[in-house]
């Protein structure tokens, strides 16, 4: 669905970040004049102009945060963390010494967190003990009875940040009364750039203690967790499902089979031969020159090569081989929702690969381009994604 942008991946990221705004992390005349003068491929005016954006919004919420107009101000932090993550979004040269990348992911967490404290229930900022340091998190409440209520876990995949997951699903759950324990894992945001964790296939590794954490939170029923993955998080999720039983239910938003694959089938046979043998004297400048040729090749590469802590493209690429399900699916024993966006340009046909391989109580939900809801993870059609898939979790968990 093209949108704004002749520019595959632009367009997809002008989608996402515009239809946050149904939970309050966009406006749409904000979007669109912002985007109006990007050009097509222009990764620093991307930049350049989602950080102004920002900027002038967050200016707004602060603004009417000193004046004592709180409702006001939430909204507009809101979105200026939704904006300031996405002006962020390309800067994947060298995260790790880039000064203006790691002052606009700061802004965003900043911005959420001061936002967040104007909720009507304050989510609560949690530190998840994981192999002697910690996971960041927030517990997001229907509110602070106490009461045991069924618990959304949720994380994301390969690039969205703990913020945005409240975006994505945690405040479509908790309008329906879930709980939900949102977090980073390694490789993810702030995980990776403040604890310098790089991802790792095994994630039951992650999930477990996450679990053994959120058991300990009031309100939370641990007879009613639901482990939620987002993304590449489809693959997490299934493969943490696959190890750890303690869920009543899991999401697969959208179902992974195998993330080498969508490498695989991006590049000429000959190439991947290359890479496998390890002839990096030829993959590297073949892959570099697909690079150069497309923001979404330059940008994954670049963002998987930081996230998995790899010295070269070809490297990175040989780094997901572990990241299949292959001998894994049938581990899952919870009831087990795939969904599947009908045009997804990153891993199309895979969920009907991981329903196949399931052989627990399972269902796979498609999401059709004629609905809005055809692009990965359903970017524009939030709403219709929530209600789809929590009035499942509902009939599942006898609510």
């Amino acid at each position: 669905m093209k949108f704004l942008f002749d520019d595959e991946s632009f367009s997809f990221e002008a989608l996402r970040t515009a239809g946050h705004g149904c939970y309050g992390g966009a406006e749409l005349g904000e979007v669109l004049v912002t985007c109006r003068n990007i050009p097509e491929g222009d990764e620093a005016a991307w930049c350049r102009e989602w950080s102004a954006t920002a900027e002038r919004v967050h200016r707004i919420g602060s603004e009417a945060r000193a004046a004592g107009r709180l409702v006001s101000a939430r909204e507009a932090l809101l979105r200026a963390s939704n904006y300031y993550r996405n002006a962020d979004f390309y800067r994947r040269e060298d995260p790790d010494n880039d000064t203006v990348s790691a002052r606009l992911a700061m802004l965003s967490r900043q911005t959420f967190a001061t936002a967040a404290e104007l909720f009507d229930h304050p989510p609560l900022h949690q530190a998840i003990p994981y192999e002697g340091g910690a996971l960041p998190g927030y517990l997001f409440r229907v509110d602070d009875s106490g009461e045991p209520r069924p618990t959304v876990i949720l994380h994301g995949g390969f690039d969205s940040t703990l913020e945005e997951l409240y975006f994505f699903a945690a405040e479509g759950a908790v309008r329906r009364g879930y709980h939900v324990l949102a977090f980073e894992g390694p490789g993810q945001a702030s995980a990776r750039r403040e604890s310098g964790l790089v991802f790792r296939p095994d994630w039951e590794r992650v999930v477990t203690p996450v679990v053994d954490h959120a058991i300990t939170l009031p309100g939370v029923d641990p007879a009613r967790l639901v482990l939620f993955g987002t993304s590449l998080g489809g693959y997490l999720a299934a493969r943490a499902a696959a190890f750890e039983h303690r869920f009543a239910a899991c999401v697969l938003h959208d179902g992974v089979y195998s993330f080498h694959e969508a490498y695989l089938d991006a590049m000429p046979p000959f190439l991947y031969d290359w890479i496998i043998d390890k002839r990096d004297d030829l993959a590297n400048p073949v892959l570099q020159l697909m690079m150069a040729l497309s923001t979404q090749s330059r940008w994954a590469v670049r963002n998987g090569m930081w996230t998995f802590g790899a010295a070269s493209p070809a490297e990175y690429i040989r780094m997901t081989q572990p990241y299949t399900l292959d001998g894994l699916a049938d581990k899952i024993t919870c009831p087990t929702l795939v969904l599947e966006a009908e045009n997804d340009q990153f891993f199309r046909g895979q969920p009907v690969k991981v329903h196949d391989a399931l052989r627990c109580e399972k269902e796979l939900m498609v999401f059709a381009a004629a609905d809005g809801g055809g692009e990965h993870c359903h970017e524009g059609a939030t709403q219709l994604f929530n209600q789809q898939t929590f009035d499942w979790l509902d009939t599942r968990l006898g609510r």
